[in-house]
């Protein structure tokens, strides 16, 4: 049902975003500032939710959300029709410009990472394949590669399940997988709208392949997926949270850098709160908690990495920085105080911590060691504000890569700090 009221927030963009996890941190926004009747409704046209609720006063008050693509965010942000643009992916160039009158959107005030994204690429559970690479699943999407032999496998034809076009999780695959190698969906591939028939198809057809969100993984097989120089990984929801899994990407809400609305500035700080990540990962992605997350020691490993294996745990954040610069990035900034409260928490701000820091590959190998072990020391000088003393720092160059240092992005994704504590 419409409402004349006008709304106290309003919130437009991403698809993957607006479809649930938007209108249930809004929900979560109004239940903690006390407000009663609180409902989800839909809107005017496809895609477009409102939450309604009534205040302290009995005044009704009204949040707004549409969930048109990331680009109509950041348009309707431009035209004054939003308070929040939602994202999938990172604002681009040409929209900072555009948007240059509203102030730095690229600023720690007007990025906000909100949570991290993370898909499985899912088979048959008898099929014997372990492992594909980034450009071979664009492939295989693409209809380039068209039969299991073609992969080291058996089986014959190859079955292709994607979700609809609507779909959030389909854009994430297209755009870490398929654009970013220039392909596109082959027409074969038969299209679900609903996530838990998709994994149930592929678990049905031996010689089926999908993608899907982790909690509708259900009784598939999911693939070990590798970027460029790394290892084979599983979609695990620690190497997710760590942005070290291939299929990972960050979801962002931008906003003003002068927050002059209420509620939009509510609404960021309740999103970053334990409450707000909780409704995060009750949605089904990845919420910025910090945990220890366990590593196995391997052969191929460096030997004081093993042994930080065998002795320490490693944290689920990593640390990561502004593309061509020393300067920690947006979430990294948030992620301080997270990792400061965890370290309080568990009494390990004194002598327990060691930071370990990576970079992509150079050709003078110790000059590769000495700028991952600045960025370890970047990290150390911001933790050492907080009162936090350290066992070690390290840098291990381009030892253990998470992606391929032959594209830009994934040198800038392999440049990063890990967390270990004892």
């Amino acid at each position: 049902m419409a409402t004349a009221e006008p709304a106290a927030l309003r919130i437009q963009g991403s698809n993957t975003i607006g479809a649930a996890l938007a209108p249930a941190l809004v929900k979560g926004l109004f239940e903690a500032q006390g407000m009663r009747d609180i409902r989800i409704e839909n809107g005017d046209g496809a895609n477009e939710q409102r939450v309604l609720a009534t205040d302290s006063a009995g005044r009704p008050v009204v949040a707004e959300i549409g969930a048109h693509g990331s680009s109509t965010g950041f348009t309707a942000l431009l035209a004054g029709q939003a308070d929040l643009a939602a994202s999938s992916r990172p604002i681009r160039d040409e929209e900072i410009a555009s948007l240059a009158a509203l102030g730095d959107l690229r600023s720690p005030d007007a990025e906000q990472v909100i949570a991290i994204d993370g898909l499985a690429v899912i088979l048959h559970p008898d099929n014997p394949l372990q492992s594909l690479s980034l450009a071979q699943l664009a492939q295989v999407f693409a209809g380039e590669l068209t039969t299991w032999e073609q992969l080291g496998g058996r089986g014959g034809p190859i079955h292709l399940y994607a979700r609809d076009e609507q779909s959030g999780t389909y854009d994430t695959f297209r755009e870490l997988v398929l654009k970013a190698h220039g392909k596109s969906l082959a027409a074969s591939a038969r299209r679900f709208e609903s996530s838990v028939e998709l994994s149930t198809a592929v678990s049905g057809d031996p010689a089926g392949i999908g993608f899907i969100g982790l909690p509708y993984v259900r009784e598939a097989k999911p693939v070990a997926v590798s970027a460029g120089d790394s290892l084979p990984m599983l979609p695990d929801a620690g190497l997710i949270a760590t942005e070290d899994y291939p299929l990972s990407r960050r979801l962002f809400l931008y906003n003003q850098p002068a927050l002059t609305r209420s509620w939009t500035k509510a609404l960021v700080e309740f999103a970053h709160s334990p409450r707000g990540q909780a409704i995060v990962a009750e949605n089904g992605f990845i919420a910025q908690r910090v945990q220890a997350v366990p590593v196995k020691p391997r052969v191929d490993m460096p030997e004081n990495y093993q042994q930080l294996a065998r002795e320490a745990q490693r944290l689920s954040v990593n640390f990561r920085f502004q593309e061509g610069s020393s300067t920690l990035d947006n979430k990294a900034m948030r992620d301080l105080n997270r990792l400061v409260a965890y370290l309080r928490d568990n009494r390990k701000l004194e002598n327990s911590v060691v930071l370990v820091g990576f970079g992509d590959h150079k050709q003078d190998a110790e000059r590769g060691v000495l700028l991952s072990k600045m960025r370890a020391m970047a990290v150390r000088r911001e933790l050492v504000k907080s009162g936090v003393t350290f066992r070690e720092v390290i840098g291990l160059g381009d030892a253990l890569p998470v992606a391929a240092n032959s594209a830009d992005e994934g040198r800038h994704k392999n440049r990063r700090v890990e967390v270990w504590v004892y």
